[in-house]
């Protein structure tokens, strides 16, 4: 049995509205919304339907966003075009053209005839264009994944991300800041269950605070550690979280039952839990922030003191801040203070930049932050603030 052209394409607008109340803040517009890579689709056809909005009506695309009044610098021995290829970043794209990638929004022109522009695939040509006498960036050439001549399901994650994953898997999976509201929400350990005051991989613990979860649900168990201060005004702002060990939920009720099937250390009364899986949004596009942020570097993932490319960091400012995913940050070197031995006194040497971070992760209070670059070493304490 075959299906008209019209018939077809109403099927897949109907399949496409099922999609779409599945999917968690696709990447579809430039302002930094997030998406959940791992159970996202996408749909493509020779005329698409938007498999990555909600039911509401589609987003209406500006043409290119403007909001600086000085051309944006190119690269030196920048391409006309690119060809993106697996394995980039649309950070990594970025660079290739421009000299600052986080001003990649302020030239970026949207080709109208491309539903949801704003992701990225292998295969797209990428090119340079000069629009009213200004430069531009632009999709000139879409690959398959978006003029595919059958109708077919790919999933998003295919798409280009702005940061590689790999380099935040240590933040999904490990060492993590609990900011202080944060904490004390989250579930807890009541009891072990039998005869132990302490509980490894192979026992079963009795939790609080579990709510609409389904059993087999896996959770990290997280001791609370050592209190955040925040340098600026010495206020708690959050507690650096231990992981201890793993667990899968066996039954519901409160309290539930959940088995430790990992364990790292031995865990304890009032130990929290927290999804196995968390999301973060990697489509997005890099920018400035919409105001103005002074704050510091409180933390980072791993416990170093001196801190490098593509390695993780906690921020003393969030989105109460104006801060969102996709925010450019530079870091600052706090100047030493020096004695003047000529004339007296002691000064304070000037702060100097010595990185950039990426913000992809906010909190009310904190953020976390990948290093994109590092031009010195960077230390807790130091410095962020807007890109100059």
């Amino acid at each position: 049995m075959s299906l008209s052209k019209q018939s077809l394409t109403t099927s897949l607008r109907l399949i496409t509205v099922t999609l779409a109340a599945t999917l968690i803040g696709c990447g579809s517009n430039p302002s930094g919304s997030g998406y959940d890579p791992a159970t996202s689709v996408h749909t493509t056809s020779t005329t698409r339907s938007q498999a990555d909005t909600s039911s509401a009506p589609a987003p209406v695309y500006e043409p290119v966003l403007q909001r600086v009044s000085e051309p944006v610098p190119l690269a030196d021995g920048h391409p006309n075009e690119y060809v993106v290829q697996v394995g980039d970043t649309l950070w990594d794209i970025s660079a290739t053209f421009l000299k600052d990638p986080w001003y990649w929004p302020e030239i970026w022109y949207v080709n109208p005839q491309i539903e949801n522009p704003h992701l990225i695939y292998p295969g797209d040509v990428l090119g340079l264009v000069t629009i009213d006498g200004q430069t531009r960036i632009t999709n000139v050439r879409a690959s398959t994944y978006r003029l595919s001549p059958q109708a077919r399901v790919t999933p998003l994650n295919e798409s280009i991300n702005s940061i590689p994953f790999e380099a935040v898997a240590s933040f999904l999976s490990s060492g993590v800041v609990l900011e202080k509201n944060q904490a004390a929400a989250l579930p807890y350990l009541l009891e072990t269950r039998g005869d132990h005051l302490i509980a490894s991989a192979g026992n079963e613990i009795y939790v609080r605070g579990i709510k609409g979860d389904q059993p087999s649900t896996r959770y990290n168990i997280v001791h609370v550690g050592d209190p955040l201060i925040d340098p600026d005004d010495n206020r708690l702002i959050g507690y650096h979280g231990i992981l201890i060990g793993e667990g899968s939920l066996r039954r519901t009720g409160d309290p539930a039952t959940v088995a430790l099937t990992d364990s790292n250390q031995e865990a304890v009364t009032g130990d929290r839990l927290l999804p196995a899986r968390v999301d973060v949004p990697l489509n997005f596009f890099p920018r400035t922030p919409s105001s103005t942020i002074e704050g510091r570097i409180i933390s980072v993932v791993g416990g170093v003191t001196q801190i490098g490319q593509y390695q993780v960091v906690v921020m003393n400012r969030g989105s109460n801040n104006g801060l969102a995913v996709g925010d450019v940050l530079s870091v600052f070197q706090a100047g030493r203070v020096v004695e003047d031995r000529i004339g007296g006194g002691d000064v304070r040497l000037p702060d100097e930049q010595a990185g950039t971070i990426m913000v992809f992760k906010t909190y009310d209070r904190i953020s976390y932050g990948l290093v994109m670059e590092a031009t010195d070493a960077i230390h807790i304490h130091d410095a962020v603030r807007n890109p100059t």
